[in-house]
């Protein structure tokens, strides 16, 4: 398994030095000044991986952007509204672009404006430190009584949504501000700028796309773009939702092992792959990953192992991210199932049998308390998980051999 390490780019607050003593080398990282839809051009990209590898050179370390997350796709792309073709262009030619340059993964997602959705991203636990939450009550209140979306009452069970009017009642302003800043910066804009009524208008444009229609605007987008990075030589992997459940009325199309299954089987070239994330896929209890893992290895080309606490008995709820190892997701047999699948691959003699991974997410431990890193990527959380990661990858591997 290879280590990687998502960087944001010169601004993220944990640097390329950081990630030099955490001991990864490859480096996860995307053009995150581009707008979706428009070209990475061959500059722009060179310019970053140069960045990458100088920076590495002068501290004596073999810094290499090994994988693109992620390459967005627009959601001109995702509605086929307006000029969505001339956008899956720009995403060839984008493609074009990263391959000529040495980079062979691309991730990406499909959901609907939304990247992730948390109610909390400092969630403080008994040892004081911080993680980020889901809390589906305080989701249901920002939902229904404070973005008012026409027929979102309906969406939930109504013990759910009078707890959700309770604590409404009960809780201040502030609270209602975090709460929608929180919820909101998933959203393109972000917190500081997305107004309740930008909110509708997106939520609007998808008023007539269910989750059959936006499978078959995923399929017209793959049966373009997965035959033409196959023929570069690329790998495209695609992240589940987000978590994998319906929020604020948006069709939800990769959340389960089934979904995995028919978006492999629709376009089905080893192009056409998965981004494995044990977080988003673990926080349904009806996912089970080892066996995912058994199942869709073979188009697997990249992998975040993160752990999440499942508050909850039901399909779906509440959950909050874990160390790496003690959550509800069962890490080490993830983890046996991803060595299994690199030693049939080796046995193969597949170039790509050695997948790459990153430490996804981490909780906030010691000085990132004090830093104020991107939401869910501390340095140091991160580097705890990455250490228990290692330790369990060079058990099961010497196990292995």
């Amino acid at each position: 398994m290879y280590e990687t390490w998502r960087w944001f780019g010169p601004k993220d607050q944990v640097d390329l030095q950081d990630i030099v003593q955490s001991g990864a080398s490859g480096i996860v990282t995307a053009l995150h000044h581009i707008p979706p839809g428009e070209v990475w051009t061959a500059d722009e990209i060179g310019h970053r991986k140069s960045l990458i590898r100088t920076s590495g050179m002068a501290l004596h370390s073999p810094l290499n952007w090994s994988v693109v997350e992620s390459l967005p796709v627009s959601e001109n792309i995702k509605r086929q509204s307006e000029d969505w073709r001339s956008h899956v262009e720009n995403y060839k030619t984008s493609l074009v672009n990263l391959s000529e340059a040495g980079i062979d993964i691309v991730c990406y997602n499909f959901m609907p404006i939304l990247d992730w959705t948390r109610t909390d991203l400092a969630y403080q636990l008994p040892n004081q430190a911080t993680c980020m939450r889901f809390d589906l009550v305080d989701f249901i209140m920002f939902d229904v009584f404070l973005l008012k979306r026409p027929g979102a009452q309906e969406d939930f069970d109504e013990p759910l949504v009078e707890k959700a009017r309770a604590r409404f009642s009960a809780c201040d302003g502030a609270y209602k501000k975090r709460l929608t800043n929180n919820v909101i910066s998933g959203l393109p804009g972000g917190a500081d700028t997305m107004t309740m009524d930008q909110i509708s208008d997106h939520l609007n444009l998808y008023a007539d796309i269910d989750e059959d229609q936006l499978v078959r605007n995923q399929t017209d987008f793959l049966e373009i773009i997965a035959p033409h990075a196959e023929k570069l030589g690329l790998r495209l992997c695609c992240h589940p939702d987000d978590p994998p459940i319906r929020l604020l009325g948006l069709p939800r199309i990769m959340s389960t092992e089934a979904d995995y299954q028919r978006l492999i089987s629709t376009v089905d070239i080893p192009a056409n792959g998965i981004t494995f994330c044990t977080g988003s896929l673990g926080t349904r209890a009806d996912n089970d990953l080892p066996t995912m893992m058994r199942r869709l290895g073979d188009r697997v080309h990249f992998i975040h192992l993160r752990n999440v606490v499942r508050e909850h008995k039901q399909t779906f709820g509440s959950f909050h991210e874990s160390e790496h190892l003690s959550g509800d997701v069962d890490m080490a047999a993830v983890v046996s199932a991803i060595v299994d699948e690199e030693t049939r691959r080796k046995s193969l003699g597949r170039s790509d049998h050695s997948i790459p991974f990153r430490p996804d997410h981490g909780q906030d431990i010691l000085d990132d308390l004090n830093r104020k890193s991107q939401p869910g990527y501390p340095a140091i959380g991160r580097l705890k998980g990455l250490a228990e990661l290692r330790g369990l990858i060079a058990g099961l591997e010497y196990k292995a051999a």
